[in-house]
């Protein structure tokens, strides 16, 4: 008579034949032609042991693989088929996504289900009519010169008054400093001004502080659900209150309390104002204080709770959008410039040769600090993966089929690394190669250099 573990160990291996065989049969029946499989994807695992073993190194993992197809662009097979899609980082597919088609391309629950909590129906979670009101509001106001200005006033305030000073000491006295951490200080002051016109320190412990550490909390649990091979997980430990869903719902009330504070603190002083300059156009020159404005007499917000958390949720948006990408940015410029001397050169050269304060329109002429600044970005994008969700089945431009409801992902990281997009050197960091004859910058082509996205929703400072 067989014993138990001989049983249970017979019934397992025919449960699993099973679903080997089912599964087979499933892909046989049900699966569209690709011309672009997944090196890395293996029956009913798909690709989560590879997603494991290069979880330290995601991006420059997919941009091994991407390199190992025939044009960019590979298929995406989670565990158990519970999720499908395509990765590209070829410019033709890149346009169709963003532009060409669409409106086939949405943010969906993809980013719904993961960002709700923190940026809610803010511009950059949404689609539809709620995205296109954002926009229309959001354009606008980047659009005028005002605010151009009163960021360039914010931003060289910073530098002058804080940046400057610091590291002049640091050099005077040797100090070794970690100049990650001071960019992000520098991003963080300007983001706040130019975000709530209130000057947030995150060296003291203020509820502004608060609000900013708990910021980076949240986006980096967000960051960690993106990443999650298996989002059940996450979504028990949401579910049971438990570990870092836990840290993140505290996290977010912190946010919100915060923004909500700032949000009444401008109503009243804008009700003061109103009061003290009647008949003036006088405005603060904040985000928050234009977007106010913009909506006092949209009568789609009625409704003063309705207000409040669409600021709330416009402005967490842009701090998201500003903060981390701009410090990101930053410091792999400053990286790469210190490991090419001949570049630090070109550049204290084109800048000595100013004799003027820099302000925000006076930067155009900076050709060789412009194409230093995108060639780094070409490199180390500060969003390096985005991602959409299919509306209607679709074939790319390479001749991929995308099925309805899969994930499409682009990759701005991999498409900087792609030798079919920018030759033999793409891995090497060339400012000149964003010159012409005449050392002019040369306008990019967007689906070659995604990192400010491209199409409609493409970001409006570079729009």
């Amino acid at each position: 008579m067989l014993d138990l573990n001989t049983t249970c160990l017979s019934f397992f291996t025919i449960i699993l034949s099973l679903t080997s065989i089912f599964y087979f049969l499933f892909l046989l029946l049900s699966d569209h032609p690709t011309k672009n499989p997944c090196p890395e994807s293996y029956p009913i695992i798909g690709n989560l042991p590879g997603l494991l073993r290069n979880r330290h190194r995601f991006h420059d993992w997919v941009s091994d693989i991407l390199s190992q197809t025939p044009s960019s662009t590979l298929q995406v097979n989670f565990f158990l088929n519970l999720s499908r899609g395509i990765c590209t980082a070829n410019p033709l597919n890149i346009d169709h996504l963003l532009h060409s088609n669409f409106n086939n391309y949405i943010k969906g629950s993809r980013f719904s289900d993961v960002l709700q909590e923190l940026l809610g129906d803010g511009i950059f979670n949404v689609d539809g009519h709620l995205w296109t009101l954002q926009r229309k509001i959001a354009s606008h106001e980047f659009s005028t010169k005002s605010l151009n200005h009163f960021i360039s006033d914010v931003v060289n305030s910073q530098i002058s008054d804080r940046l400057i000073p610091f590291l002049s000491h640091a050099c005077n006295v040797n100090e070794v400093i970690d100049l990650q951490e001071v960019l992000q200080d520098f991003t963080y002051r300007n983001i706040s001004t130019v975000a709530f016109g209130v000057v947030v320190d995150p060296a003291y412990k203020s509820s502004n502080a608060g609000f900013f550490k708990a910021f980076d909390d949240a986006v980096e649990i967000c960051s960690s659900r993106f990443l999650s091979p298996l989002p059940v997980i996450w979504k028990m430990k949401r579910y049971f209150n438990i570990g870092s869903e836990k840290r993140f719902k505290k996290a977010i009330q912190v946010i919100n309390n915060y923004a909500l504070e700032i949000i009444m603190f401008k109503e009243k002083e804008e009700s003061n104002t109103k009061e003290e300059e009647e008949g003036s156009e006088t405005r603060n020159q904040d985000l928050l204080s234009r977007f106010m404005q913009s909506t006092s007499t949209n009568m789609e917000f009625r409704d003063e709770e309705h207000k409040r958390k669409f600021l709330r949720d416009i402005i967490i948006s842009f701090v998201m959008a500003g903060k981390d990408s701009t410090s990101t940015a930053l410091t792999w410029f400053f990286w790469l410039i210190a490991g090419n001397p001949r570049c630090t050169e070109l550049l204290l050269a084109e800048l000595n040769a100013s004799t003027s304060l820099l302000h925000y329109h006076e930067l155009k002429k900076f050709h060789y600090l412009h194409a230093a600044l995108s060639e780094s970005m070409r490199l180390f994008p500060p969003v390096p993966i985005n991602s959409r969700l299919t509306v209607d089945d679709d074939v790319l431009p390479d001749g991929t089929h995308v099925g309805k409801g899969w994930f499409a992902d682009y990759s701005a990281y991999a498409t900087g690394r792609t030798e079919k997009v920018w030759g033999l050197d793409c891995r090497e960091f060339k400012p000149e190669r964003w010159l012409n004859g005449d050392g002019l910058l040369q306008p990019p082509d967007h689906f070659r250099f995604p990192v400010f996205h491209c199409g409609p929703r493409m970001c409006l400072v570079n729009d």
